[in-house]
């Protein structure tokens, strides 16, 4: 069954580009409502959160009404309704960006499931099931959506940095895996590309403390890293805000080899761009107890900070 989030949840920290102060608050919503933004300093302009509404933008997911409002870096906000299984929510936002708040989706959940969630019986259900491969590729990189019994998500990533190097993850993200494995994951950079995009404008509110900073072989974040692969479980963590955008559960295996945000939507294009690569169905009770957000609960997300492992 669809769910919604019991009462209101609140949030205030500041835009990782931007650096201004924001105010976001997740509200409940009626069944097959979906996932909306809501930007309260636009007269409460509205802003569907869906793949079709995704416009380009730099480093983060960006949503545009089409109309004039916009809202970016909604990634984590919306891995963590995923990951908890909310599936209709008023989001609304005092600003053109999301809080970044600590640099994961951890803070998010944490206030998901403190505010509960409310199921809501009178509306069935309905995931995406994949029927054939879709892929798109980049340069080096690919994304690939495959068909699957529930979701799962392989991730690969390659960098230079001796502090990140090449790491690879695959989980299956049924039964609270998200909570248990990935919300914590914060966003990560090199100390030069801080540098070049402060100039360009952006990260304007990145501090080392709201995103995993990295020098050659050096954690410059105090604490140094919650997982020694912190940084490809934050790519997962991602993706699975990106998927979200196809505005159901999605029944597929992601593969991502160093994919971002524009390739993960540019799959979702293609996918939707090939009816007889998908199809409607509704969950059964037994496809729900494989659902990411199937029986999360408070105590399954304990406080990020104290998950901190050395260097």
């Amino acid at each position: 069954m669809q769910t919604t989030i019991a009462t209101k949840a609140q949030f205030r920290g500041v835009g990782l580009h931007s650096g201004a102060s924001v105010r976001l608050a997740i509200l409940p919503a009626p069944a097959d409502h979906g996932i909306v933004f809501m930007r309260t300093d636009l007269g409460g302009a509205a802003i569907p959160a869906r793949w079709d509404h995704v416009t380009p933008s730099q480093l983060c997911t960006l949503l545009d009404n089409g109309q004039g409002a916009t809202v970016s870096t909604v990634e984590h906000v919306m891995a963590a309704l995923a990951g908890t299984g909310i599936t209709n929510a008023i989001v609304q936002v005092n600003g053109p960006e999301v809080p970044i708040l600590d640099g994961s989706a951890a803070p998010f959940v944490q206030g998901i499931l403190a505010a509960g969630i409310r199921r809501q019986p009178e509306a069935p259900l309905r995931a995406i099931r994949i029927l054939r491969t879709v892929e798109v590729q980049q340069g080096l990189g690919f994304a690939r959506l495959s068909p699957a019994e529930h979701l799962g998500i392989d991730f690969e990533i390659d960098f230079t940095d001796a502090a990140i190097g090449h790491q690879e993850k695959s989980l299956d993200m049924a039964n609270g895996t998200f909570v248990h494995e990935l919300m914590d994951s914060r966003t990560f950079c090199r100390q030069s590309d801080v540098v070049q995009m402060q100039q360009n404008g952006l990260a304007l509110g990145g501090t080392y403390l709201n995103a995993v900073v990295v020098d050659g072989d050096k954690v410059l974040s105090p604490g140094g890293l919650r997982h020694s692969d912190e940084a490809v479980r934050h790519k997962m963590l991602d993706a699975m805000g990106d998927l979200a955008l196809a505005g159901a559960p999605l029944l597929a295996r992601y593969t991502g080899n160093r994919a971002g945000h524009a390739m993960t939507n540019k799959l979702l294009r293609a996918l939707f761009a090939q009816p007889d690569s998908w199809e409607w169905v509704t969950v059964t009770p037994d496809m729900a107890r494989h659902l990411p957000g199937a029986g999360v609960v408070a105590e399954h997300a304990p406080r990020a900070e104290h998950r901190l492992v050395a260097a």
